[in-house]
């Protein structure tokens, strides 16, 4: 079985790759995102919000873009396989459904994956000296939180009717959460009525614990933000695998 889930993930790595608007939205825009917004505020580094800026929100930026470009397209191939009848029929292949799935999902793990560390090899070059990421405990926070709002993309890919509906319908799901996840400013600032609502998004604690991860906490100071996407991804996967039409 592990021999044709990476068949699988291989082919669908060359499959992603030969259409260039999916690899320019998942890895080079992030990149050229990070690396142009951190030369930009670079050069206010004597102003202490730039500075602050250039070390914690940039990288949680750009890392948050990365996830949400891989979960739209994730959403997206999965309803065009589905109303192609790629899904089908690979389903009447000896795979298991597992395979057929995971195999989408290490592929966006694999190219975040890749994102990140060009992102910190771009940062290298143009960041200051002294900028320190620490890089293991940032990549391992981003593939945790990867994973669990990828689970919220499994439920729309799961029940949204056709392909043409697919990302619309992600993006008017995603990108409202950027607003309200204290990306770009503290969401006791919030309504109150907001800040109940942003309580309940999975990217709130997801940029909790990468904000966190920057600034160098350990994961027991975390424990909330954890167990949330945990449960997240626990609730999403078991619902998503009731859901799924495979046709």
């Amino acid at each position: 079985m592990l021999r044709g889930l990476w068949q699988l993930t291989w082919l669908e790595i060359k499959i992603f790759l030969r259409e260039p608007l999916g690899a320019i939205g998942s890895i080079i825009i992030p990149v050229v995102l990070y690396v142009v917004l951190g030369r930009t505020m670079a050069r206010g580094t004597g102003d202490p919000a730039a500075g602050e800026f250039l070390r914690f929100g940039v990288p949680l930026l750009t890392a948050v873009m990365i996830g949400l470009s891989g979960i739209l397209s994730l959403v997206t191939i999965i309803s065009i396989y589905r109303e192609g009848g790629i899904l089908k029929r690979l389903r009447a292949t000896p795979l298991r459904p597992w395979t057929i799935l995971t195999a989408h999902v290490l592929v966006k793990l694999i190219f975040t994956t890749v994102t990140v560390l060009l992102m910190l090899l771009a940062g290298r070059a143009y960041y200051p000296a002294d900028l320190d990421i620490p890089v293991v405990r940032f990549t391992l926070a981003l593939l945790l939180c990867t994973f669990s709002i990828m689970s919220i993309g499994f439920v729309i890919a799961s029940v949204v009717p056709t392909a043409r509906f697919a990302q619309p319908v992600a993006g008017a799901v995603f990108y409202p959460m950027i607003g309200l996840s204290g990306l770009f400013f503290p969401i006791a600032q919030l309504p109150s009525g907001l800040q109940v609502v942003a309580r309940c998004l999975p990217l709130t604690y997801a940029v909790s614990l990468l904000r966190g991860t920057l600034q160098g906490h350990p994961w027991s100071a975390h424990v909330t933000d954890l167990a949330a996407l945990a449960l997240i991804f626990v609730a999403c996967t078991a619902v998503s695998a009731r859901v799924f039409r495979w046709e």
